[in-house]
């Protein structure tokens, strides 16, 4: 055998004197073939060098067995467990995963499910960059009958199916906690109101304080990204105000760690002065002193739940017309950082 030629099922057909159906039959583990003509047939493909052809099989088939994956960025926790959870469903499976990642930008998440479409997945998981304002691009798969289930960042109004949890529910609860230990000025740190997560967080706080007879201020509501220096902005913004506030619901741990250790720096404590709650229930939210009050959200479930719902789509088990909004349970995760009462 000449080197560097792929080895194709008609040379183990030759080299075992047999039908190259009977070859081609055994490779799928087909239970026509007896048990003892397929180990012969593995055992001289694994020497061999044998691969399967999967590029002939999908123009045959019309599938890939690919599913793509979007995702706005993938240095968080969170990222990392829905990517487990929809890596863990879908190897179960027996679809390969293309992962894509937009690092924030509307303008790379139209490039990636450009690829992702030229390169013919069976289906597209996303979530979307915090600037997407328009989903032409997703227009492509639905025409094509290529189903989409979003997830976490979802859009707005769209015939699609979306797996979150209820961000409305978690921002009034937040808020209500700290409240119930006596905050009255409860700051909001957050992130692109357009985004549905941060709007319906949003909505949440300002729902739970407008319910105690509280009066929403504005100049305690701070809109920025998701980084380090948001939170450490975030807390020498506020402190510089006449009446700091003795309370802060923040919609990111990491965001929330970062603005703990400013407070602590400048001789604030942590509930004493300000009671923090974050939310997203990540590693740090254990690491920090005081521990953090945050809300759990279960990535890995999501992202069991979105890789679940679009192979059933896939293998028409549901429709693509039948439009679900699954939600996730989440919970709040009471610890010492926004316990000002019972410590």
């Amino acid at each position: 055998m000449p080197r560097g030629k792929e080895i194709t099922i008609y040379d183990l057909a030759n080299e075992l004197n047999i039908s190259v159906a009977t070859v081609s039959r055994a490779l799928k583990d087909d239970p026509v073939v007896s048990k003892k003509t397929k180990k012969k047939i593995f055992e001289l493909a694994e020497k061999m060098g044998y691969r399967t052809n999967h590029f002939a099989r999908s123009l045959r088939t019309q599938k890939t067995n690919t599913i793509g994956f979007m995702i706005h960025e993938l240095n968080s926790n969170f990222a990392n467990s829905v990517l487990l959870g929809v890596e863990k469903v879908t190897t179960e499976a027996g679809y390969d995963l293309i992962i894509a990642h937009s690092s924030e930008s509307y303008d790379k998440e139209v490039a990636n499910a450009r690829n992702l479409f030229d390169k013919r997945v069976d289906g597209l998981i996303a979530s979307l960059s915090f600037d997407t304002k328009k989903y032409d691009h997703f227009l492509q798969f639905k025409e094509k009958g290529v189903p989409v289930v979003f997830f976490d960042r979802v859009e707005k109004g769209n015939d699609s199916t979306v797996v979150i949890i209820d961000n409305y529910k978690c921002g009034y609860e937040a808020t209500m906690h700290l409240i119930e230990q006596g905050c009255k000025r409860i700051a909001h740190i957050t992130s692109n109101l357009t985004r549905n997560v941060y709007a319906e967080r949003y909505r949440g706080y300002r729902d739970a304080l407008a319910d105690s007879g509280i009066g929403l201020d504005e100049s305690i509501v701070i809109v920025d990204n998701l980084s380090e220096k948001a939170g450490i902005d975030a807390a020498h913004k506020l402190l510089k105000q006449k009446q700091a506030p003795d309370g802060a619901f923040i919609t990111n741990d990491f965001v929330a760690a970062a603005f703990i250790k400013t407070l602590k720096e400048q001789n604030i404590s942590v509930p004493g002065d300000i009671a923090v709650v974050g939310f997203n229930n990540d590693a740090i939210a254990h690491l920090i002193e005081p521990s953090l009050t945050t809300i759990n959200y279960p990535g890995n479930k999501m992202g069991e739940v979105a890789a679940r719902t679009l192979i059933n789509h896939i293998k028409g088990i549901s429709k693509l017309d039948q439009i679900n909004t699954v939600i996730i349970n989440s919970e709040l995760v009471v610890r010492q950082s926004s316990l000002k009462k019972g410590k």
